[in-house]
Order: structure tokens, then sequence, then C-alpha cells
């Protein structure tokens, strides 16, 4: 029996547009003639794979069907959320549909994953299938890169998840990973009868309301639209407390490969500096006295840079009125005026520089500095700097 990929594409994007209405939802988000939802599109196509079942809301049934069209993908179904109830319902009502038999394999990814190395990912599902049983649930757990506050952790003993950490301090996280501690992907693969006895064991409420909201659906197109009246009185939860909190039966697929959620500028930014030669062109590199910059990706309300401030170079004292930046430092050590603060940054550190604050970048050192910037806001153009300082003598 192939595995049944369900993809969750229901978030909002807020994380990273969180002073905004118009938020993009991070799986649609156009990085460079690709998104997250297209790449996860791209991996469901191998052999191991059934047709796709994709969860979403009424919002986003427009943007799911574009890209469905756009990568080929014919054969396929849509389960509708008429409210958002988190990933507990989500999860529940995609594995109730008729169509799926009660010992398939089903693999639940999230619509907004970078996954690299996808060839080993797809050799520990198939590897693992054999040992799905009608209550166990197998979760991803990814090789921390280093310590961080951004994702939830995962213990295990002989295999089995021992305990859940929900994205603990730095200094907390360093001791999660010198106990071999993982990162929590968010993934899960289990059987649908698994998921069934899950739900009417732990989540009796959820299941009540969502088996009802499944069989008085509407079917048309390949789509279900789930009933308002019954979804909309399931339990609002994530999947991690309403039922991987309360089994015992977990058990971790470790894996050591590149991944990422993309769930902050800092990660965004490192996913450009990784892959900056797919993105350079020598038009887009602009010489400055301090330096250079490169415009490596300009996207909807955000811009990609590369910024060089050469041994000595010192940066204009300045603000802007459009726009925020996200700076992480890939090399040497710059010092950083932000208002009234006066710090100094090693490569791997990351800095937020709120709209309207009063910055500069230094290099006071013989090393150059290179910095990643993500600029973010309504217009992203070298007139929006409004210079207080500055040693070249360009302030009006």
């Amino acid at each position: 029996m192939k595995i049944r990929p369900v993809i969750l594409c229901g978030g909002a994007g807020t994380r990273l547009w969180p002073k905004t209405k118009k938020h993009q939802a991070k799986q649609f988000i156009d990085f460079g003639n690709w998104t997250l939802l297209g790449k996860t599109l791209e991996r469901v196509k191998a052999s191991i794979f059934d047709a796709p079942i994709i969860s979403t809301n009424a919002k986003y049934l427009r943007q799911v069907k574009q890209h469905l069209k756009k990568h080929k993908i014919r054969k396929f179904k849509i389960v509708l959320e008429p409210a958002k109830r988190n990933t507990a319902p989500a999860i529940l009502s995609t594995a109730l549909i008729k169509d799926i038999p009660n010992e398939q394999p089903l693999m639940f990814l999230a619509a907004d994953h970078l996954i690299e190395k996808v060839s080993l990912f797809n050799k520990a599902i198939k590897k693992n299938q054999k040992k799905l049983t009608q209550n166990n649930i197998f979760i991803f757990g990814i090789k921390p890169k280093m310590p961080s506050s951004e994702f939830g952790y995962f213990l295990t003993k002989s295999e089995k998840v021992t305990r859940f950490v929900e994205k603990p301090k730095e200094a907390k996280a360093k001791q999660i990973i010198s106990k071999k501690g993982y990162w929590n992907s968010g993934m899960f693969y289990l059987r649908k009868d698994s998921i069934i006895n899950n739900f009417k064991k732990y989540q009796p409420n959820i299941y009540r309301n969502c088996n009802k909201a499944v069989t008085k659906a509407k079917y048309k197109s390949n789509v279900y639209y789930l009933n308002k009246q019954a979804f909309t009185k399931a339990t609002a939860k994530s999947f991690d407390y309403a039922i991987l909190e309360k089994t015992r039966d977990i058990n971790a697929i470790k894996l050591d490969i590149p991944w990422s959620d993309l769930g902050s500028w800092k990660e965004i930014c490192k996913m450009y500096g990784r892959n900056k030669r797919h993105y350079y062109k020598k038009k887009n590199v602009f010489h400055r006295p301090w330096g250079s910059y490169v415009n490596l990706f300009n996207g909807k309300e955000f811009l990609i840079k590369e910024l060089y401030v050469k041994p000595k170079g010192i940066l204009s004292l300045q603000k802007h009125h459009h726009r925020a930046e996200h700076w992480v430092v890939t090399h040497g050590k710059p010092k950083i005026t932000l208002n009234k603060k006066y710090f100094t940054m090693k490569p791997d550190e990351t800095i937020f520089i709120p709209l309207g604050a009063i910055h500069r970048i230094e290099n006071p050192y013989k090393k150059p500095v290179k910095i990643i910037e993500a600029q973010v806001g309504s217009i992203l153009k070298e007139t929006d700097i409004v210079r207080y300082q500055d040693v070249y003598g360009r302030v009006k």
C-alpha cells in the first residue's frame, strides 16, 4: 500500500508580518520562482506516495488549485476547513474522509517546510512503514545545528519519545542538545486507524464533531467542504497538545538533513545566504564609499541584500520611515549602533532594526564585514534613508 501524503496548508504567516493586517501566508510567498508549497508538492511526487490530500481553508482554495495546476498534479483531494481550529481537527478531518482505508499509512507534512536531501527523508518514511500499528505514531526529529529558541524539541530513550520541550530559551536548548535532543519538525506519520483510536481515547469531543463535519460535508470537484456547524464545535487544539502529550506510544525517526520552516526573517536570511550564488547578479551590485551591497531578491514587500562593509568602513547614522530590517552577520565583527545602544556582533548573530529606529554599522577591524539583510515594508528604496551623521559628507 502506498503512503498517502496529507499537506497541512492553513497557516496565515503572522510571525513574519506581525504589525500588518496584510499577512502573506508563508507557504505561498515567492522566494525566487519557487514557493514552500510548490517544493512540498514536488516532494510528494516520489514513487512511495499516493495522490496528495491538502487541508486548507476557503481563503486559500484558489492559490492551492493554482499550485496543483502549476506542478501538474491532477489526482488530489482538498479538505476545506470552514473555521480555524488548529492542527488537531485539521489532521483528524483529513483522515476521516471515506476514500482512505483503515490501515492506510498517512504522512502529515506542513506546507511551509523546506527540506533538503529529500531522498534520505523518503527512505526513512519507507523504512518505517511496516512498524506502523493501530495505535502508534511516528514523529520526525531533526538533528539541531545550533541551540535555538524558535523550535520545539523532544528527548528519546531507545527510539521512544520520552519528553517534549516547547521552544525553550537558548541556555535550556543547549542542555537539551547535550542530552541528544532533537528539533521537533511537526511532521507526523501514522495509520488512519491509529488517528481514530487516539482521538476516540484522548479527544472524544474533537472526534465526535469532526466525524459529523466529514459525514455532512459537501463534495464537489475533488473538494470536501466540511460542515461548519459541526466543525466549529470541535475544540481548537494543536495535535501536539491534543494527542502527542497524552499518548505513550510515540516513536522517533531521527534525521540529519537540512530543514527549516523559514518561520523567521533570520531563517530566511540564512537560506538566501546559503544559496546566494543562485540569486547573485552582477548588475544588482552597488558600490558605496563604505563598501558595496548586492540585491539578491526583491519580493513582495521584502528585499534581501548582502552588505559588504570594507575594513574601516562606516555607514551613515540613519533611520527609515517605511521599513524595518533584520540582519544576520555572516562574516567579521561589526560594531552596531541601535538608538542609544552600542555593541559588537559576531557571525551567526542576528538583530532586528524596528521601523524608525536610528542605527549604524561600523567596521573598525582589518577583516571585512558581511551581513545578509532583509528589508520588510511598503517602500524598499534607497530614497527612504534619513541621515543624521555621515563621514563621507552625505548629510544634507
